[in-house]
């Protein structure tokens, strides 16, 4: 039955994380990981939820933003607007004003990101499915109908698009029967804070390997003997066969998940990530002197938009077996449309939120299959993980048709203020979400709402008074 969408409402919720050093690294030293959370309400009982993520401060003006977009769906049918969803999202993205203050990056771009995941999250919601199931289930054409074009067909047009998806159609059972059976594979960043004493460096390590894990992310760029000291921690227990849980093995260096990862003897794998700290020639010299780690890639080297510095960084790291990865921070399609013409990259990350919202996410989904590039998407923060299980699902069944080589980071924080939290099985890989309600997973418990609101929730409050 149609809708019709009658209003929204916004709201500003942030975690103290900062007090337990969560979220830090060489850039990013106080982080309070935040939601600029919208709500979407129509005529009936129908509504959609999706939220954009922060660190803090700003997150106000994100807000602010999100409810300027959301006026553009105040009125339409909603079965108008899922009919084609990419046309949907050229029209929340064609304000002239708004856009003049972007074009299509910054505050105004992650704002659209909460609105079409809000829609995108009705819309599955209306279904009856999972957001994954729902994507899933549409016809290729239907798919290159949800996915925003403009910018990119220099490197993907709309034909070759429904070619791909067309190949990949009829395995897609066989492939969602798979990782329904298996999960889908995680990578764990908990234990890489830059805040976190060595003690609890080891003991997070160590927890992460019983869990099933056998890849993880530690952050680096603020000091490199204090790096070099906490790699050799992190890499004396994941290559110790000691802690591995009992019903596991080592796993082969050769196998085809863990080629060219430098993996240890026990099959762990390490990544660095430096959060954009450096120049070009600084972040060459420094992951060079950490080579004796053994890490497979080094994400987020230096400034998000230089595609070229990148590419010089790629070239010079190959010959140390070290790859490059970015995409947490990358504006839009064009961005990655040009690391991926560029080759400078060994690993596509894709952030749910970053980019504009699933139409622009499955573009660059896309693109990274056709040049054949591993899509291995940012979460952590808070909702991330919640909602990237979705996308890798859909890169998986539909797109790329591998997760062989790809894993997808999960980090153990906030998960308890959704009503649809995501979860991890005993060998470390992501369940499939499976609630016919659950839309894309978003909705946060109107508790959390209450207590974490900024600045008049319960929590604030009690924490100004003290």
């Amino acid at each position: 039955m149609s809708a019709i969408i009658t209003g929204f409402e916004t709201h500003d919720v942030r975690f103290p994380t900062s007090l337990t050093g969560d979220g830090t690294d060489a850039m990013n030293t106080d982080c309070d990981y935040s939601s600029a959370y919208v709500t979407l309400f129509t005529s009936t009982d129908l509504v959609g939820h999706g939220m954009t993520f922060t660190i803090g401060r700003g997150n106000d003006i994100v807000c602010a933003a999100i409810k300027e977009l959301a006026k553009r769906l105040v009125g339409k049918d909603t079965e108008e607007l899922f009919a084609n969803m990419g046309a949907t999202w050229d029209y929340l993205n064609a304000d002239p004003q708004l856009r003049w203050i972007g074009p299509e990056k910054g505050v105004i771009h992650i704002a659209l990101g909460a609105v079409d995941n809000a829609l995108w999250d009705m819309y599955a919601r209306s279904r009856r499915k999972p957001l994954w199931k729902l994507i899933v289930d549409m016809t290729p054409e239907e798919i290159v109908n949800a996915t925003a074009f403009r910018y990119i067909t220099d490197a993907l047009t709309r034909s070759e698009a429904l070619a791909m998806l067309q190949a990949k159609a009829a395995t897609k059972a066989e492939r969602e029967a798979r990782v329904r059976e298996v999960g889908y594979p995680a990578y764990v960043t908990s234990a890489g804070w830059l805040g976190y004493s060595d003690e609890k460096v080891a003991r997070l390590t160590r927890e992460a390997v019983a869990a099933g894990f056998n890849h993880f992310k530690m952050k680096v760029g603020a000091d490199r003997d204090n790096d070099l000291r906490r790699g050799k921690i992190i890499r004396s227990i994941i290559d110790d066969p000691q802690y591995l849980p009992p019903s596991a093995s080592p796993r082969h260096s050769n196998s085809p998940e863990l080629q060219g990862k430098n993996a240890g003897p026990t099959g762990a794998v390490l990544m660095i990530d430096a959060n954009q700290v450096w120049d070009v020639p600084q972040a060459i010299e420094y992951v060079k002197s950490l080579e004796e780690i053994k890490p497979w890639f080094i994400e987020e080297p230096t400034a998000p938009d230089d595609i070229l510095g990148h590419a010089a960084i790629r070239k010079a790291l190959k010959p140390h077996g070290i790859g490059v990865a970015t995409g947490e921070h990358a504006h839009n399609r064009i961005v990655f449309k040009q690391l991926l013409q560029a080759e400078a990259i060994d690993v596509c990350q894709i952030d749910s939120c970053r980019l504009a919202g699933v139409s622009e996410v499955l573009s660059v989904l896309l693109m990274a299959a056709k040049f054949g590039v591993p899509v291995c998407p940012h979460a952590g923060g808070v909702g991330l993980c919640e909602y990237v299980i979705h996308l890798s699902l859909i890169d998986y069944i539909v797109v790329s048709g591998t997760m062989e080589r790809n894993v997808l980071e999960f980090v153990d924080h906030l998960h308890e203020h959704f009503l649809y939290p995501c979860s991890i099985n005993k060998n470390g890989r992501y369940n499939v979400p499976n609630d016919a309600d659950e839309g894309y997973s978003i909705e946060m418990h109107k508790k959390s709402i209450e207590e974490y609101e900024w600045p008049n929730g319960s929590y604030w409050v009690s924490a100004k008074a003290q």
